[in-house]
């Protein structure tokens, strides 16, 4: 079973970055499509970034296009959010998920609700 553990949220000015880590204490982490879903105050959780197990394609919101990079360290069981030219929308609670599709069609044709697990999340929060 596939147990997520997000780290690296914080407290960040704009203009700044972090990097973002979803590990798993459990098994069978590569089977999966790891995605970064996020959720704002009062909004719904939203996607941000998969990447895809079988070819390494990765997906992203046109939001953070250009400004985040996932990536996979399959020796460490990790996938890594890089965030740069954070702004205060990006403000929100971090989440990885993952998905049995393995090539993130799931996250695309689905969004949160085809998602299998979750991790608890990591808060962001960037200060003007």
């Amino acid at each position: 079973e596939v147990r997520l553990v997000e780290s690296g949220g914080g407290l960040v000015q704009a203009g700044g970055s972090l990097r973002l880590s979803c590990t798993d204490s459990g098994f069978g982490f590569e089977n999966y499509a790891i995605s970064w879903f996020r959720q704002a105050p009062g909004k719904e959780r939203e996607g941000v970034s998969c990447i895809s197990r079988t070819d390494g394609n990765t997906y992203y919101d046109d939001s953070v296009k250009g400004r985040f990079t996932i990536s996979s360290d399959s020796a460490k069981n990790t996938v890594y959010l890089q965030m740069n030219r954070l702004t205060v929308e990006d403000t929100a609670v971090y989440y990885c998920a993952a998905d049995r599709s393995k090539t993130c069609s799931f996250y695309r044709t689905m969004g949160r609700r085809g998602m299998d697990y979750w991790g608890t999340g990591t808060p962001v929060t960037v200060s003007s």
